[in-house]
C-alpha cells in the first residue's frame, strides 16, 4: 500500500475522553471547534494560516461574542479534521488509501488551497493521488470504497470517477505486462508457489490468467460495482466471456445460497437489485460469453426475488440462444403459486418454443444471407431434444404433472431432433408408472407420441414385455423387431450371395420382404378383435403343450410367435381370414404342438 508522510513535528494531540481533543502547549488554546460530537480546543494562528474557510469562521464568531465554531456535516468527520488541523500545526501526517479521501474532502470544505498558502493540503493530496494511488490498482479499490462514506463531496471532487477510470484501464492491459500482485484477494496459485528459485520473474507471471482482476473488484458495493463494469465494457477491449466471468463471480460473492434466504424479506430488496444490476450488464452480444447454466441459474433467483418483467424477459432470450448447452438440473426451475407442479414446466416450454423459433429464423437467414457461422444448427437440436427428453423423465416423477403438460412439451421438440426415441420411451415409461390412474384412452395417447421404429433393440426388448403399455403398442414393437430382424438376415444373404446378386436386387428383394411385412402388419390391425379371440381360444389347448423356439422371455414370446404364426398363416392362406382356426406357428412345423397366450386387455398384466 501506498502513503505519504506530511509535517516533521511529533504529534501533541490529546485525547480527554471521546469527546475531546486538545493540543499540548506552552500557549493556551484560544479557539474551540465543535466537529460532530467532539470538542477541539486549539490554536488560532496556525489553523487560520492554512486554511480560508476558518478564517471567515473565526471572524464571524468574533462579531457574534460566540466562543466557539460549529461544523455541521463536516466531511470525514472528527478524523478528516483532525488530519487537517495537524497539517496545519506541522505535525506528522500519514496519509494513505484508507484515509486520504476522507482529507480531501475535508481540505476541500476548509479551503486549504494554494490561495492560501503555497503547498497546501489541497495540493499535497493531489499529487498523492495522481502519482500513487491512481498509479496503484490495490489502492485504487480501496480508495473507490471509501469514497461512499464521504459522498456527495467525493463524487463533486471527480474522486469516484477517476478511481473507476483507474481501474478499469487496468483491467484491460495484457496479464504478461502486469508486475504488481494480481493476488489481491487470492493467493498465489500452487503453481506459482512451487516456481523454481531460479526462474525469472518475467517467467513466473506468465501464469497470470486473464481473469485475474474479478474477484478484486467483488468487494465493491453494487451501485459502484456497476459504474466500474460499464466503464470496463464501454473500453471494448474485454470479451464477452471476461466479463460473464467477472459476474458469475460476483453473483456468488453476494447472492445467498439458501432458496430459504433468497425467498424472505430481510434482504429481498438488495438481492432483487443485485439481480437486476447483474442482468443489465451482460454483454451485449446474447450469443457470446455467458454459460446457459449461468443464466438459468439467474433466472430462478430472478423468479425468487421478484425482478422487472424486462430483466426476466432478457434473460428468456438469452436461454433460448444458449438452451443446447443447458442440462436438466439447470432447468429444474421451482414452480410458484399459484402452480401445483414442483416445476416450472410453463417456463421450460416457453423457452424450448423460443429456441425453435429462433432455430428457425436462423435457418431462413443462413438460407438467404449465406450464412456458416450461425450459433444454432442441426448439432443444436440434437442436443435439445435429448435434453428434453431427460427433462420429462424427471419431471414425469411428479404426480402432479398433468398428462396435457406432458405431452405439449414432449411435441414441442421437432421430430428431427429425436433421432432414436429410447428417452422417450423412458419419460413415458416413469410416468405411467407414477401415474397409475390414468384411462386407458389416455395410455394410448401418451404412447401415441412415441415411435416405436426408433427404438433401439434394448428399448424394444424392455418394451415388449412392459405390462404399463396397451396391447397395440406391443405387438407394434413385436413386429417392427421382426422387420429389423429379417432385414438383417437379408443383408448376411446379400453379402453371401454377392457373387450372384447385385446390389440392385438385393435392395429390390429386401424391399419387397418389409412390404409384404406391412402388408401382414396392417391386417393385423383390422383382425385385431379376431386375433385376440383366436388367442383366448388358443389359450386353453396351450396347457397341455410346450413352446419348441424360445427366442424371447416370458410372455411376450408366446405372444410373438402367435403374432408371426398368424400373420403367416393370412399371408400364405387366404381361406384363413373366414376360419376360426386358432392354429399356432408352431403348429405349421411337423412334430410341433400347438402354443398360444391370452390376449385378452383384462389379462394384459402378465405379458411381460
Amino acid at each position: 500500500m501506498k502513503f505519504m508522510k506530511l509535517g516533521s513535528k511529533p504529534d501533541a494531540f490529546q485525547a480527554d475522553g471521546k469527546c475531546i481533543r486538545y493540543v499540548t502547549s506552552d500557549l493556551a488554546t484560544d479557539v474551540t471547534i465543535n466537529v460532530g460530537e467532539v470538542k477541539f480546543y486549539l490554536h488560532k494562528f496556525p489553523l487560520l494560516s492554512k486554511s480560508s474557510r476558518l478564517r471567515k469562521l473565526v471572524l464571524k464568531a468574533s462579531e457574534e461574542c460566540c466562543d466557539e465554531i460549529n461544523m455541521v456535516d463536516f466531511p470525514g468527520g472528527p478524523k478528516a479534521f483532525e488530519i487537517c488541523a495537524k497539517f496545519c500545526y506541522g505535525m506528522t501526517v500519514t496519509l494513505n488509501a484508507y484515509n486520504v479521501v476522507a482529507a480531501c474532502c475535508a481540505a476541500e470544505y476548509l479551503e486549504m488551497t494554494e490561495d492560501v498558502d503555497r503547498g497546501n493540503l489541497i495540493f499535497k493530496i493531489e499529487v498523492f493521488l495522481n502519482s500513487s494511488i491512481f498509479r496503484s490498482w490495490k489502492d485504487s479499490i480501496i480508495v473507490l470504497q471509501t469514497t461512499k462514506s464521504v459522498l456527495p463531496w467525493s463524487e463533486n471532487l471527480k474522486i469516484v470517477g477517476r478511481c473507476i477510470d483507474s481501474i478499469a484501464s487496468k483491467t484491460s492491459l495484457d496479464p504478461a505486462k502486469i508486475t504488481w500482485s494480481y493476488t489481491y484477494n487470492r493467493k498465489l496459485s500452487v503453481s506459482d508457489k512451487t516456481a523454481g528459485d531460479g526462474m525469472k520473474f518475467r517467467e513466473k507471471i506468465v501464469s497470470v490468467p486473464k481473469d485475474w482482476w474479478v474477484e478484486d473488484i467483488c468487494e465493491l458495493d453494487i451501485d459502484l460495482y456497476k459504474r466500474v463494469m460499464t466503464a470496463v465494457k464501454s473500453k471494448g477491449r474485454m470479451d464477452g466471456v471476461a466479463i460473464c466471468e467477472a459476474l458469475k463471480t460476483y453473483a456468488v460473492r453476494w447472492l445467498p445460497d439458501s432458496v430459504d434466504t433468497l425467498d424472505s424479506d430481510v434482504h429481498s430488496w438488495r438481492n432483487k437489485l443485485l439481480v437486476e444490476t447483474i442482468v443489465c450488464l451482460l454483454p451485449s452480444d446474447r450469443g457470446v460469453g455467458c454459460s446457459c447454466s449461468f443464466l438459468l441459474k439467474l433466472l430462478k433467483v430472478a423468479i425468487l426475488v421478484g425482478v422487472d418483467n424486462s430483466a426476466k424477459e432478457d434473460l428468456l432470450k438469452r436461454i433460448s440462444l444458449k438452451l443446447y448447452e443447458a442440462s436438466v438440473k439447470d432447468l429444474l426451475i421451482p414452480a410458484r403459486p399459484p402452480q401445483t407442479t414442483l416445476y416450472d414446466i410453463e417456463m421450460v416450454l416457453s423457452i424450448v418454443k423460443r429456441y425453435m423459433l429462433l432455430s428457425h429464423d436462423l435457418d431462413v437467414a443462413k438460407n438467404e444471407m449465406g450464412c456458416t457461422d450461425l450459433v444454432l444448427g442441426h448439432g443444436s437440436l440434437l442436443s435439445v431434444g435429448k435434453l428434453i427428453d431427460e427433462y420429462l423423465e424427471e419431471i414425469a416423477r411428479d404426480p402432479n404433472l398433468s398428462l396435457a403438460s406432458f405431452i405439449d412439451l414432449s411435441q414441442s421438440v421437432p421430430e428431427f431432433a429425436r433421432p432414436v426415441h429410447d428417452g422417450l420411451y423412458k419419460a413415458i415409461d416413469t410416468y405411467l408408472k407414477e401415474h397409475l390412474s390414468l384411462t386407458k384412452v389416455e395410455r394410448k395417447k401418451l404412447c401415441s407420441l412415441m415411435d416405436v421404429k426408433k427404438l433401439t433393440m434394448d428399448a424394444s426388448m424392455h418394451a415388449a414385455q412392459n405390462e404399463r403399455f396397451p396391447l397395440r403398442v406391443v405387438v407394434q414393437v413385436l413386429f417392427f423387431e421382426q422387420v429389423r430382424s429379417v432385414a438383417g438376415v437379408q443383408r448376411l444373404r446379400d453379402t453371401s450371395h454377392s457373387t450372384t446378386n447385385t446390389d440392385e436386387e438385393s435392395e429390390k428383394t429386401a424391399a419387397e420382404d418389409c412390404n409384404s411385412l406391412e402388408k401382414q402388419m396392417s391386417r393385423i390391425k383390422i383382425k385385431e378383435d379376431a386375433f385376440q379371440e383366436k388367442c383366448e381360444l388358443a389359450k386353453q389347448s396351450s396347457k397341455n403343450s410346450k413352446s419348441g423356439i424360445q427366442l424371447l422371455p416370458s410372455r411376450s414370446r408366446r405372444m410373438f410367435d402367435k403374432l408371426w404364426g398368424f400373420g403367416k398363416g393370412h399371408a400364405d392362406n387366404r381361406s384363413s381370414e373366414t376360419s376360426a382356426s386358432s392354429q399356432s406357428p408352431t403348429s405349421m412345423v411337423p412334430g410341433d404342438t400347438k402354443s398360444s397366450g391370452s390376449s385378452s386387455r383384462n389379462r394384459r398384466h402378465s405379458i411381460s
